[in-house]
C-alpha cells in the first residue's frame, strides 16, 4: 500500500481538532488502514502552540513547526522521534506499506539513527530481509533509549549498526517506558529492604509470618476471582507458590503449575487450549457478550514460545525483577493460554520471577494477591485499560458450544504491548507488602508471643483458650466481652480478667490493625 496522508474529522472515535493535521502514529494508521489503537493520539496545529505541545481533550497537539512531511517515511520518524514505542503499530505499518517505499526511505538517509532503528525494526518484527546493503562503519545506536525506556541486555546487530535491547524478541515483546514513578520505586530498594527486614527477624517468626502470608495471598487469589475456595484449593494454590522459581520457567512448568493449581482435570484440559476463551456475561440464550478475548488459540503456542523466550532475555539482565514480573505475569494474562486458571497462574507468576530473582528473601511470600484484593478497582482499571482498546480490532463470533470464535489475524494484539502502568501497579503492591504487610505480620507475631508469655505465667490454662483470650479481647477493644466471660472463661476471677485484659492491652498498644 501506498502511503497517503489523511486527516479525518474524527480519530478513534474523537474530533480532530480544527485546524490540525493528524501526525506520527496516528497518521500512520489513519493512511494505512491500521486495525490497531493508538494509545495517546497526536496532530500538528497550522498555528504556534506554546512550549511546542498542548493537551486538548485526548489530544496531544503539536506547534506547525513540528511538521515532518507528507511521505510515510517522515511521520515514522517522528513517532519514531517524539511518541512512545508503540511496536504493535509499527509492525502493522511495515506489514501495509510497500517494500519499495520502505526501501526508499531507509536509502535516503542509510546513515541516520532513525531510519537504522527503522531498519532494524522492520526487518527483527517482520522477519523479512529488505534490498539493502549492510550499513557502513558509522557508530551503533541503541534501538531503545536507554534514558526513556527500561532495557534488556543489548546484543549488536552488525547489518544495521543497531544495539538490540530490546526486552523481548519479534513473537512477544512488551516495552516499559521509564517514569517518574517507576524511578522512585527503583530507588527505595524494595529488596534490599526486605532482606534487611528478615535478618533482623528470628527465624521462627519468619517462619511463622511467611505462613500466614501465604494463606492470605492464597485466600486473596481466589477471591480476586469471586470464588470461597475449599481448604484443597486454598493449599494447592499454597504449593505452587512455594514451589515458585525453582524450576525453570518454560512449557513444562506452566503445565506443571496448571495441573497443580486445577487439580481435577476431569473438565480442564491441562495445558494451552484448543479452544477460544473469553470473560464477560452471557446472554439469555447463554451466547456470550465478551468484555475481553484471548489470543486465537493457532496463536496461543507461538505467543507462548516467543513468551519464555522473552523470559529467558530478561533473566539474566540488570533489569529490575519487577519489571521482569510485570512484563511477564501481565503479559501471560492478555494471552490468556489456558481454559481456566490464566488469573491464578497470572498472579503465580509474580512470585515465581520475584522468588527466581532473589527478591523474595528465602522461604518469604510476599501477599501481593493481597494486595490486588484490596485495591481490586484499580487491578481491574489496569487490566481494562490495556484489553479494552483492542476489542475494536477483534471480530468474533459464537460457536455452536457458545464459546468464541476470532475470525480475524490477531496475534499481534498479544505479542507487543506498554506494560508501564501495569508495572507501575505491580510494584506499588510489592511496595506495600515489602513496607506495610512484612514489618506489620512480624510485629504482630512478636506482640502475640509476648502477650501467649504473659498470660500463661498469669494463669495456667491452654494455648488456644489464651489465643482466644487475646482474639476475643482485640476485637472488643480491650475488653473481654461478657458472653465470653461467662462462657469459656467463667472459671476465672475478676481480677485474673482484668489482669490479663491489660497484658493484650499493652502488648498491642500501638499497633496498627489495618
Amino acid at each position: 500500500m501506498e502511503f497517503v496522508p489523511t486527516t479525518p474529522p474524527t480519530f478513534q472515535d474523537e474530533v480532530v481538532p480544527e485546524g490540525t493535521r493528524l501526525v506520527g502514529l496516528s497518521a500512520l494508521v489513519s493512511a494505512l488502514e491500521i486495525k490497531a489503537p493508538v494509545r495517546a493520539i497526536c496532530c500538528v496545529s497550522e498555528k504556534h502552540v506554546r512550549d511546542g505541545t498542548k493537551s486538548e481533550n485526548a489530544w496531544k497537539v503539536f506547534d506547525k513547526r513540528y511538521w515532518p512531511g507528507d511521505s510515510f517515511g517522515d511521520h515514522l520518524t517522528f513517532a519514531l522521534k517524539h511518541e512512545n514505542l508503540d511496536l504493535l503499530i509499527l509492525k502493522r505499518a511495515f506489514d501495509a506499506i510497500a517494500t519499495n517505499e520502505m526501501e526508499a526511505f531507509i536509502k535516503s538517509s542509510p546513515t541516520g539513527a532513525p531510519s537504522r532503528r527503522a531498519w532494524f525494526l522492520y526487518e527483527t518484527l517482520l522477519g523479512e530481509k529488505l534490498d539493502i546493503p549492510d550499513a557502513s562503519n558509522v557508530a551503533f545506536v541503541d534501538a531503545l533509549d536507554p534514558k526513556a525506556y527500561f532495557t534488556g541486555k543489548p546484543k549488536s546487530s552488525k547489518r544495521h549498526k543497531v544495539r538490540d535491547n530490546l526486552l523481548g524478541g519479534a513473537a512477544f515483546c512488551p516495552v516499559i517506558r521509564r517514569t517518574d514513578a517507576l524511578e522512585d520505586f527503583l530507588s527505595i530498594n524494595l529488596g534490599d529492604k526486605a532482606q534487611d527486614t528478615v535478618g533482623r527477624t528470628s527465624n521462627n517468626l519468619i517462619t511463622r509470618a511467611a505462613s500466614f502470608m501465604l494463606l492470605a495471598d492464597s485466600r486473596a487469589s481466589f477471591e480476586i476471582e469471586g470464588e470461597r475456595p475449599p481448604r484443597n484449593k486454598l493449599e494447592r494454590w499454597s504449593k505452587a507458590v512455594l514451589q515458585a522459581g525453582k524450576n525453570p520457567l518454560n512449557q513444562t512448568e506452566i503445565y506443571r503449575l496448571h495441573r497443580v493449581l486445577i487439580g481435577d482435570d476431569r473438565f480442564t484440559p491441562i495445558g494451552y487450549r484448543p479452544d477460544g476463551v473469553f470473560l464477560g456475561e452471557r446472554d439469555s440464550d447463554g451466547n456470550p457478550i465478551p468484555e475481553f478475548i484471548g489470543a486465537h488459540q493457532d496463536d496461543v503456542v507461538g505467543l507462548m514460545n516467543g513468551f519464555s523466550e522473552c523470559n529467558n532475555r530478561m533473566r539474566p539482565s540488570d533489569l529490575d525483577p519487577v519489571l521482569q514480573a510485570a512484563a511477564l505475569a501481565f503479559g501471560f494474562v492478555y494471552i490468556h493460554p489456558l481454559e481456566d486458571g490464566n488469573g491464578r497462574l497470572h498472579r503465580c507468576l509474580i512470585h515465581h520471577v520475584l522468588a527466581e530473582r532473589k527478591m523474595t528473601p528465602p522461604g518469604m511470600v510476599f501477599p501481593v494477591s493481597s494486595v490486588m484484593l484490596d485495591q481490586i478497582d484499580d487491578y481491574q482499571a489496569t487490566l481494562r485499560n490495556h484489553s479494552g482498546p483492542l476489542m475494536d480490532f477483534i471480530e468474533w463470533e459464537p460457536t455452536p458450544k457458545r464459546n468464541v470464535e476470532v475470525l480475524n489475524d490477531t496475534a499481534d494484539l498479544y505479542r507487543y504491548f506498554d506494560c508501564t502502568d501495569e508495572t507501575e501497579f505491580l510494584f506499588a503492591c510489592v511496595r506495600r507488602t515489602v513496607e506495610h504487610d512484612l514489618p506489620r505480620e512480624i510485629d504482630y507475631l512478636s506482640r502475640h508471643d509476648e502477650a501467649i508469655g504473659q498470660i500463661m505465667d498469669t494463669v495456667e490454662m491452654p494455648d488456644r483458650l489464651a489465643e482466644d483470650f487475646i482474639m476475643f479481647t482485640r476485637q472488643n477493644d480491650g475488653s473481654l466481652p461478657n458472653r465470653r466471660r461467662s462462657d469459656e472463661f467463667k472459671a476465672m476471677s475478676d481480677d485474673e480478667v482484668v489482669t490479663l485484659e491489660k497484658i493484650v492491652w499493652d502488648a498491642f498498644k500501638g499497633f496498627e490493625n489495618g
